[in-house]
């Protein structure tokens, strides 16, 4: 520590679980950012902020004008720059203790490897899968965990993957959508400040653990609903067969699942091995993200599928298991609401001979339903891809998208 750097991190050094030892360690770590846009640009400024000692930027882009609503670490005399180049120089102004490494090229499967090996943490902020998927096997091979976000329209979500007793990215997503199945920001649109909000969420998971502060979310996915200001939370766990990381490690603790929602952001959340393992919702391991829609399959049912089976008078009960609140600002007609949380209690309300389409917002909360569903004898469950949302652009534009 020297004089400078006392005063600049005097207010967390003052916190007693931080102290000059967190500060140390801070300095002591590398920390890799893949992809300084939307999610790595304001992560990047608070981890240089903090003190993080190294700071790895990976990113091929050059500045556009329409990154600057939703990425404020550059301006408008950066744009036709290179990415780590405008970072860089901003992140100097930021904080000159901190030392910053460039790499100017994109993260893949080839090169994935060799780029973390030197750091000790990963902070995801790519907007690829083949990225995402090609993080999380580099760093499972690697013993090197990765934070986790992802962002679209007014939805995001955030997790940590890749501990040494947590799932993988592929416990949760085995495998990528289809090519072109899912939009991207430049299609769909996203709320500029949602990026920030989930980049400062995985800064913030970046500093608890190189600190050794707090509760890591590494087995819980986050949720965030911005135009609800809402949080939901999932309990995720390893997947004994996982491809990327159930040949390799075993598995530390049993499967299971919570769910909590919060009006805002501020309730603090326990550690996933502090809470109960009893959830009656439980064993659940693979369902896709609301921004990211998975495939078809036998439980998972596009729009065109299950318009065609009501139009052809198809017996089938249709279940929403979004909030009342959702129901209400959107739904298709003749389905059922039951919410998510109360499905274990209206297990018995439900036909197992009937083929059973649960649906959601966007996927992930009816893909977790179902196969829960399917333990308990619904082998004709399945779930809507793309949720209300995929149905009210493929199938009735009259149902508003929230």
């Amino acid at each position: 520590m020297t004089v400078e750097s006392d005063a600049r991190y005097a207010r967390q050094r003052r916190l007693p679980e931080f102290g000059d030892a967190g500060q140390a360690r801070l300095a002591a770590s590398r920390v890799l950012i893949v992809g300084v846009g939307g999610l790595g640009s304001p992560a990047a400024q608070y981890l240089a902020a903090a003190g993080v000692g190294t700071i790895g930027l990976v990113d091929d882009d050059v500045v556009d004008v329409s990154n600057l609503h939703r990425q404020p670490l550059y301006g408008t005399a950066d744009v036709g720059r290179a990415k780590v180049d405008a970072a860089a120089s901003r992140l100097a102004v930021v904080n000159p203790l901190v030392r910053i490494v460039r790499h100017e090229t994109r993260l893949t499967r080839e090169n994935a490897h060799a780029l973390i090996a030197d750091y000790h943490i990963v902070l995801d902020g790519t907007d690829t899968f083949s990225a995402r998927y090609a993080i999380n096997d580099a760093c499972v091979a690697l013993g090197v965990p990765f934070v986790y976000g992802s962002v679209a329209r007014f939805e995001g979500q955030v997790s940590v993957f890749a501990t040494a007793d947590g799932p993988c990215y592929r416990c949760l997503f085995p495998e990528p959508p289809a090519p072109g199945s899912v939009p991207t920001c430049a299609e769909e649109g996203v709320l500029g400040v949602l990026p920030g909000l989930i980049g400062v969420w995985q800064a913030t998971e970046v500093l608890k653990w190189c600190a050794g502060l707090g509760a890591p979310l590494s087995g819980r996915l986050v949720l965030f609903d911005a135009l609800g200001a809402r949080t939901q939370e999932i309990r995720l766990a390893r997947r004994a067969g996982c491809a990327g990381c159930g040949m390799s490690h075993s598995v530390s603790h049993p499967a299971s699942l919570s769910q909590s929602v919060s009006h805002g952001m501020s309730q603090p959340m326990s550690h996933p091995m502090s809470q109960s393992m009893s959830h009656p919702m439980s064993q659940f391991m693979s369902h896709p993200t609301e921004a990211e829609p998975a495939a078809s399959g036998p439980d998972v049912l596009a729009p065109e599928t299950v318009a065609a089976w009501r139009a052809a008078g198809t017996p089938m009960q249709l279940v929403d298991v979004r909030e009342p609140w959702e129901h209400r600002t959107a739904a298709i007609a003749g389905s059922r609401l039951v919410p998510f949380g109360t499905l274990s209690e209206q297990l018995d309300t439900l036909d197992r001979t009937v083929p059973l389409v649960v649906y959601c917002h966007r996927g992930t909360r009816s893909r977790v339903a179902v196969d829960w569903l399917r333990e308990q004898g619904f082998a004709q469950a399945a779930s809507l891809r793309g949720g209300i949302d995929a149905w009210s652009v493929v199938v009735d534009a009259t149902i508003p998208r929230y």
